[in-house]
């Protein structure tokens, strides 16, 4: 007996001298019983090796020497990370997030990270990485990213055109803290409206979302996390100033009303009156254009009884003018479009005004912390007067959005779910190619999405939801997340997903009034404008391996997506005379491969590399093509380095560098127009730098000074026909690179903790 004994004692030393971490997980509470909590997960970070805690709590997992953070994690408690140095054994207490305690580990941090244990092909931004580049609003904030290109769309407006995996803004559902924002009349330069210092993280997701945010997203989901007013700087000041003459103003103020409430006021003001034509067609390169955007924020916490909001009111007034130099706009009547006359100069202006409302509510069981229910809604009108030499376009959007989530497991955390209902609604009011189009869409529908993971190898998501739409009728649609772990440090994805969307072809292309075109919509049986919804299918596989070379992390990222379209609005410029909209007729896809290197070459150095692969062709009247303006090859390389804080210094150095190179782009045929106003069929290639220097003196101050496009790299001849913007061949639109050239600028930020 006392041998049994004895060889009982020795059992937990015998285990952990088979290199392996045991332990207990129990509920933190002020009670003398010990509550062990089952379904909790327990995983080394950066690793896929993880386990489930038993009924009774307890756990164990294999030890390596390369592990030294273990993460434990239950649903609706803090999620905790202990440093581990040894194989040992563990007793850790989780507090239920009603609890106020919470264990901080402090690190330098990827700006950018992948995730390895979500189902999704997930890349978080943090507000670090948004610092690395001026970031003026959410266009400019993806210059240092490679998953996203930025583009200019046209010689006029200057607006800044995203695309992913190959396809144009309008097939990415970007949402703001999970509600759609980006869409119907802000789709062409909603992304300006959001200015970057109000951007706390980004996550971008590829391939087709989740169904919880609804069936539009096809290519991708951008989601943009804003600062919270309890968490965010008591003041925050960004100061903005660029060679161009462009001045810029942000500023944060946040206070707590009380121990519940905390309220934020933003305010961003941008400005550029400064008329540059560097290359002499006598077009302004860039507008000028004056924004005053506020928004106030409240959030409200209570974790006794499970609860947290947020209300946000914003406003924006927005004004854009460009063409010539010599256009006076008091010379133009707007509501008589044949005021301008053969000898007036050509010009354009874009006022547009916007309010929103929206707010978000939040519930954790407090007895049964697995369970949860969120509320959204949002309201906006935006109502948008502008014109393009002679064409007229107006538009006022109402839109209205809910949503309402429930969260729970199955048996155990390993299985969760969400289920719950939506509304949309969306008036239009449009007025474009002398005519008036108006109506109203409705949508309701219902979703379910589960979720395994077994925190090994396998994790899955898998979505349905059904929606009924007063235009395009009643539809499924299904979407399938996968990841699976082949060994240590990867992860390989799989994805696949329908997507459905109507289009508005006039928000979304509002370059074609740029042009002499005429604008044509040919087969019009469909009902909105004539036309069918589009819907596609995405289909994807993503690996992911990281690594460690010469004793440093790295990591490689392979990406393949497909998006196959069943139906599509096509944009056919292929006759220079005309742009036409018509149903797809044959094939449409997108073909994107993706290679990425992450590599942290020496401390404190992180090297970004990627090479990208575009394939994108549509079936058009004419034949088969490739999309105009999307170059097949496409190489990013971003640099950034940061200096030691050395003991009894408070200041550090960052330095960041971004090249990125784009092959030929093929031009919309130009066939027809007379020899003068012929183009080639593609455009040269096209190589910039950007560049950006942040000196900190303290955690309240830094400066910054950076250039972008620094080797000077110009399209001199961005607009056809500009020596006669009223005759036949004027055409604004075969923008493939840079117009202005080089632009310097310096800033500084200042906060108050």
């Amino acid at each position: 007996m006392k041998n049994l004994i004895y060889f009982m004692a020795l059992l937990p030393l015998l285990s952990l001298s088979q290199d392996k971490v045991e332990g207990i997980v129990l509920e933190a509470n002020t009670n003398k019983d010990t509550i062990p909590l089952a379904g909790a997960n327990v995983f080394w970070l950066d690793t896929s090796i993880g386990a489930v805690t038993d009924l009774d709590g307890t756990f164990n997992l294999p030890y390596q020497k390369s592990y030294k953070k273990l993460v434990i994690s239950y649903v609706g408690y803090r999620t905790d990370t202990l440093s581990i140095t040894s194989p040992t054994y563990i007793k850790h207490e989780l507090n239920p997030t009603s609890a106020l305690s919470e264990i901080t580990i402090t690190g330098r941090k990827q700006t950018a990270s992948k995730s390895y244990l979500n189902a999704q092909n997930l890349t978080t931004i943090s507000s670090a990485e948004l610092l690395k580049a001026a970031c003026c609003n959410l266009s400019e904030s993806f210059e240092t990213n490679p998953s996203i290109d930025v583009n200019f769309s046209d010689a006029v407006t200057g607006t800044r055109q995203i695309k992913m995996l190959g396809l144009t803004s309008k097939y990415i559902l970007i949402t703001t803290e999970n509600i759609p924002s980006i869409r119907g009349a802000s789709q062409a330069y909603g992304l300006s409206f959001i200015p970057g210092t109000w951007v706390e993280s980004i996550q971008i997701t590829k391939g087709a979302g989740s169904v919880v945010n609804g069936f539009e997203s096809i290519a991708g989901q951008i989601n943009a996390e804003l600062q919270k007013p309890a968490t965010d700087d008591k003041f925050f000041l960004n100061l903005y100033a660029a060679s161009s003459e462009r001045l810029e103003l942000n500023t944060h103020f946040n206070t707590k009303v009380s121990d519940k409430w905390a309220t934020g006021f933003y305010v961003h003001g941008n400005l550029l009156q400064k008329k540059h034509d560097v290359n002499d067609d006598g077009f302004l390169d860039m507008p000028l254009y004056n924004q005053i955007n506020v928004m106030n924020r409240w959030q409200y916490t209570n974790p006794e009884k499970g609860l947290v909001s947020f209300i946000n009111v914003r406003y924006l007034n927005d004004e854009k003018q460009s063409g010539q130099l010599d256009f006076d706009p008091d010379n133009f009547d707007p509501d008589n479009p044949t005021s301008f006359s053969q000898e007036d100069a050509w010009g354009s202006e874009i006022d547009t005004e916007r309010f929103e409302v929206s707010a978000k509510l939040g519930y954790v069981n407090p007895e049964i912390p697995w369970q949860s229910l969120g509320v959204q809604f949002a309201f906006s009108h935006h109502d948008q007067d502008s014109y393009f030499g002679r064409n007229i376009y107006e538009i006022n959007h109402n839109s209205i959005y809910s949503n309402a989530i429930y969260n729970s497991i199955i048996s155990d955390s390993r299985h969760k779910i969400k289920t719950g209902i939506g509304f949309t609604y969306d008036h239009y009011d449009e007025f474009a190619i002398d005519t008036n189009f108006e109506r109203s869409e409705r949508s309701a529908g219902a979703f379910f999405e589960y979720a395994y993971d077994d925190l090994g190898k396998l994790t899955l998501t898998a979505g349905l939801r059904f929606d009924t739409h007063n235009l395009l009728g009643e539809f499924i649609t299904p979407r399938l997340h996968v990841r699976y772990t082949p060994w240590e440090k990867s992860a390989l994805r799989g994805s696949i997903g329908r997507g459905k969307r109507s289009a508005n072809i006039f928000a979304e292309n509002q370059n074609i009034f740029a042009t002499s075109r005429s604008i044509n919509i040919l087969n019009t049986n469909g009902r909105i404008y004539g036309l069918d919804p589009e819907i596609a299918w995405n289909y994807g596989l993503s690996y992911l391996q990281g690594f460690n070379l010469f004793g440093r992390k790295a990591d490689v990222i392979f990406d393949f997506y497909r998006t196959n379209f069943k139906n599509q609005v096509v944009i056919d410029w292929e006759n220079p005379q005309q742009v036409n909209f018509y149903n797809l007729e044959g094939d449409s896809f997108a073909n994107s491969f993706q290679l990425e290197l992450n590599y942290n070459l020496l401390e404190r150095l992180d090297i970004r590399t990627a090479y990208k692969y575009y394939d994108v062709q549509t079936d058009y009247l004419s034949g088969r093509f490739s999309k105009p303006l999307i170059p097949k090859h496409r190489f990013f390389a971003n640099a950034s380095y940061e200096t030691a804080i050395k003991e009894g210094r408070a200041s550090l150095w960052k330095f960041d560098v971004t090249y990125n190179w784009l092959s030929e782009q093929r031009f919309s045929s130009t066939t027809a127009n007379p020899d003068a106003f012929r183009l080639d069929e593609e455009s040269p290639t096209v190589g910039t730098l950007n560049a950006q220097v942040t000196k900190v003196f303290s955690p309240k101050f830094e400066v910054y000074l950076g250039g972008e496009n620094i080797t000077n790299v110009r399209q001199d001849n961005p607009i056809l026909g500009a020596d006669d913007p009223f005759g036949p061949n004027f055409d604004t639109s075969f923008v493939y690179g840079p117009i202005f050239g080089s632009m310097y600028y310096a800033g500084l930020r200042y906060r108050i903790n």
